[in-house]
């Protein structure tokens, strides 16, 4: 409804996961791709990722709940042009996409701060795949060592489905489609030593 309100927008298609998210962008080829962090099958920043190695003129403004720092970060690295939270008014949200569509950076108030304060820091090395939330690295860290899934979930006192969820969100980012593939993307980023 919000596009509607605006001359100079039109909403050309919807998706209700990351893979269909990709998909549609790059069959509609829009201008901006309004995207979430989270959603059901494939994490916004993987989505993006994608959009974006085969369509990098389009622009993506992700639009979300999440304001932590590895989410805003991740995001920026995935390409993403802009990063709002889905507590931003509609005339920032609209004003968020023209500008985007134009090919400006957009950051909400919150954002930009926390922007200023991460790069104000001194450099040090960050996390490996600082695309993983700190349960998945978790997880991957356990899955290099060479655990099995039931013993991940005896160590990290979590269910054995939670763990082939977090291990299918971990092959999903790192864009790998086998354990070995994984472990051994995780041992040449320093994990998995005892």
């Amino acid at each position: 409804m919000l596009l509607e309100t605006e001359p100079r927008t039109e909403n050309v298609g919807e998706a209700g996961t990351g893979a269909e998210a990709v998909d549609l962008a790059l069959e509609l080829r829009p201008d901006v791709v309004v995207m979430d962090l989270h959603l059901p099958d494939l994490d916004g920043v993987t989505a993006t990722r994608r959009i974006l190695d085969q369509a990098p003129e389009i622009g993506v403004l992700i639009l979300t709940m999440s304001d932590e720092d590895d989410a805003v970060v991740a995001a920026l690295q995935g390409g993403a042009r802009g990063y709002l939270l889905k507590e931003a008014g509609p005339a920032e949200i609209l004003a968020a996409i023209l500008s985007v569509g134009e090919g400006a950076s957009v950051f909400g108030p919150g954002i930009a701060r926390r922007i200023t304060t991460l790069l104000a820091r001194p450099a040090s090395p960050g996390p490996a795949f600082p695309e993983l939330t700190g349960r998945e690295r978790e997880v991957l860290e356990l899955i290099a060592r060479g655990l099995a899934n039931a013993a991940i979930a005896r160590r990290l006192v979590i269910s054995p489905k939670t763990v082939r969820n977090h291990i299918s969100n971990i092959f999903a980012k790192l864009q790998v489609e086998a354990r070995g593939e994984a472990i051994a993307r995780a041992r040449d980023a320093g994990l998995g030593g005892r």
